[in-house]
């Protein structure tokens, strides 16, 4: 008999599950699945697998993605629509809080369309100057009050769809001047200076279900421990930072951590991680993750009742108003006659 879902999160390899995907979902109890641009063809195509995904684990499943827009998208065009890189359209926009809640109910209504309905975003990274490329652009601002305002208005537009939210990077990517594809980002910020940035915006939006983790050592707080890992960073994004959502590790497989998966997995939940979220679509290596994760419990599985408790039918709205209104507020005023 199943003790209820594992604290884990998976990706597939395709289009569709092959036969032993199937077991290994039906087996193992993931939380949730993950899917990528490799699992995306057409709408039939992902509603038959988010389906069968369904139908694998006997559950509604929780399915997420990482649709973000900009270089951050999995669904494109022809069968969904093409978003700019949220820093661009801060730049661009009318009344830029606005058009992120605008954007926000429209990526919604697309991933609800399709059987997804766990969204990556938004993110609440500050950024800088020196922010590396594979994010700068994926952020919201470059100041407090732009990315607190802006973020929250995605959180919102997705949840009034019947998507949740997942903030991301807790407790700040902003900074990172690596990849933490390939590389661990060190921070040299002081403590004082991130409490009253970084830090500060992922406390305004502590109250949101889900967060992701950030890979990434903030030196003045763990000189050594990436925050996924760190016990002492996990307890300063519960006590100081005081979010109480559900906590999933950024993809455990980037090269920012060391070791084997399941060795990182193992660190990051006993640092206090909910969820160990692993992307790849290796089989072995979710096997293996698979015997490691253990089912939720204790707080874990309370503050797994709640992130799901949010999940809710979309507000009736009309989609195409709503898209009219979007794109006005990005069309130059000398346009717009």
């Amino acid at each position: 008999m199943n003790s209820g879902p594992r604290a884990v999160v998976f990706g597939c390899a395709g289009l569709e599950l092959c036969a032993q995907e199937r077991r290994v979902f039906a087996a193992s109890q993931p939380w949730g699945a993950i899917l990528f641009a490799r699992n995306i063809e057409t709408p039939d195509q992902l509603r038959a697998l988010t389906s069968d995904l369904r139908d694998a684990v006997g559950r509604d499943l929780p399915i997420l993605i990482d649709q973000e827009g900009g270089r951050v998208q999995r669904m494109r065009p022809p069968h969904w629509r093409e978003w700019l890189p949220a820093l661009d359209q801060g730049v661009m926009a009318r009344d830029p809080v606005r058009a992120m809640a605008l954007r926000g109910r429209l990526l919604a209504a697309e991933l609800r369309d399709v059987g997804i309905d766990v969204n990556c975003a938004p993110l609440a990274d500050i950024a800088g100057a020196q922010t590396h490329a594979v994010l700068r652009n994926r952020c919201y601002g470059e100041t407090l009050r732009e990315v607190v305002s802006r973020a929250r208005a995605m959180a919102d537009g997705l949840l009034a769809g019947g998507v949740l939210p997942v903030l991301k990077h807790i407790p700040g990517h902003g900074r990172a001047t690596l990849d933490s594809h390939l590389d661990l980002p060190v921070v040299d910020a002081s403590a004082d200076d991130l409490a009253a940035t970084d830090f500060a915006a992922f406390s305004a939006l502590r109250d949101l279900p889900l967060g992701m983790t950030a890979h990434l050592v903030f030196r003045a707080l763990d000189p050594a421990g990436p925050a996924t890992t760190s016990p002492r960073m996990i307890r300063m994004i519960r006590e100081e930072i005081g979010f109480a959502g559900l906590l999933l590790t950024d993809d455990i497989s980037m090269q920012a951590l060391r070791g084997a998966v399941t060795e990182r997995a193992q660190a990051a939940l006993a640092a206090g991680c909910d969820l160990v979220l692993h992307c790849n679509g290796d089989m072995s290596e979710m096997e293996a993750l698979a015997d490691i994760c253990p089912p939720l419990a204790g707080i874990s599985a309370q503050r797994s009742v709640a992130a799901l408790a949010a999940r809710r039918g979309p507000d009736p709205v009309d989609l195409g108003a709503l898209e009219a209104e979007y794109r006005a507020l990005l069309t130059p005023k000398d346009e717009s006659v």
